[in-house]
């Protein structure tokens, strides 16, 4: 039996959407009348998707990867944001065989792969996933983070050129070939730079100050600016020192920037970037990103992709909850409520028919989500 690329793609997406994240759960899904519903076909059985799986091109993966930016760029296309915010961020995908470039990882202390996550937010909306990368465990995690910025940053100009564009990223990505694409791309930044002795050299004046504070309030914190230019560095530029005593010690932090504004403000403006590892989290626990279990490489890159697009599936009928209980839950949290209820399932000649109960909790939601007519 022949199956169609477009079913195939649906299945998987929609089954891991749904809590079915791996090939071998569809030997017994393929059967079930709803899913067949949902999927506009017949199911195709676990062989079918694991070869279906293991030829995909290059040339694929990277139109699959232009669509996520596309589907950002048409959703706001009516209505040009004042501010765009770029997270970049990096995770660490454990790996439990012999895949290929799965390497150990010294800061994570296992063998893993090491995606690059990219998510987008228009005038403090939330983050919208762009971007997920795999990439070999051995690396630094801001390997291909210029590339990819130039990539994102030339297109989000092209169709917002009157926007304010604003990356920010850990000490991760504070690399100059970075900081330079910021420049010649016309984006703002914010990026945390790690300590070194020359910073703390030049935080000390500030830090003794709080020092003295903190020993009758016991903790004690200023903002500052700094002028800074490492070795590598083409030019001196701004850092926004937070000089913090906690307790017995000191806790310096540094964020290099070039936007106008007093250091607090900003400081607390890159703090934000904290949200982005929530939706890191929803991405691995609820959509299950780590399932690149697959030995060639590209078929994992492919994998990583799939659940990267049920995790913007669940987030646009996330969207669709705005002003209910479930506005600001989690993915998982979602699914739980919305998709994994029971149902009556009547098959006839022309019809599938999906009977709720009447005591159904998420019939107010649902009623929300679809049109009245679909409830009769």
């Amino acid at each position: 039996m022949r199956y169609a690329l477009e079913t195939m793609l649906r299945q998987r997406v929609y089954g891991i959407a749904l809590g079915y994240e791996d090939c071998i759960d569809f030997d017994d899904l393929r059967f079930d009348e709803a899913f067949k519903l949902t999927v506009g076909a017949v199911p195709a059985p676990q062989p079918t998707l694991s070869r279906f799986e293991n030829v995909r091109s290059r040339r694929e993966l990277w139109a699959m990867s232009e669509t996520f930016v596309e589907l950002f760029v048409r959703r706001h296309r009516g209505k040009a944001p004042k501010t765009i915010v770029i997270d970049f961020d990096a995770t660490d995908d454990p790996a439990h065989g012999q895949q290929e470039f799965e390497f150990f990882h010294g800061y994570y202390g296992l063998h893993c792969f090491l995606p690059l996550l990219a998510f987008v937010s228009a005038d403090d909306g939330p983050a919208e996933l762009v971007a997920a990368i795999l990439r070999p465990g051995n690396i630094h995690a801001g390997r291909g983070a210029a590339a990819l910025l130039k990539r994102l940053a030339r297109r989000l100009r092209k169709e917002f050129p009157h926007s304010e564009i604003v990356f920010r990223a850990d000490a991760g990505f504070a690399l100059p070939e970075v900081y330079e694409v910021c420049e010649s791309e016309d984006l703002r930044y914010l990026i945390s730079l790690a300590r070194n002795s020359r910073l703390e050299a030049m935080a000390e004046p500030f830090l003794e100050e709080v020092r003295r504070k903190a020993e009758s309030a016991g903790f004690a914190k200023s903002f500052h600016d700094l002028s800074y230019a490492a070795k590598t560095w083409s030019c001196e530029r701004r850092v926004v020192l937070k000089a913090e005593r906690l307790v017995d010690k000191d806790n310096p932090r540094f964020v290099l920037t070039d936007l106008p504004g007093e250091p607090e403000e900003l400081y607390r403006r890159y703090c934000l970037r904290g949200d982005i590892e929530n939706r890191i989290k929803e991405l691995k626990l609820d959509c299950f990103s780590g399932r690149t279990s697959c030995h060639s490489f590209r078929a994992n890159c492919f994998r990583l992709l799939l659940h990267a697009a049920a995790y913007v599936l669940l987030s646009l009928l996330k969207e669709g909850l705005e002003g209910t209980e479930l506005a600001r839950a989690s993915v998982g949290t979602i699914r739980l409520k919305l998709l994994k209820v029971a149902a009556r399932i009547v098959r006839t000649t022309r019809r599938i028919w999906v009977h709720l109960p009447r005591s159904c909790p998420a019939q107010r939601l649902w009623r929300i989500l679809l049109p009245a007519a679909a409830f009769g």
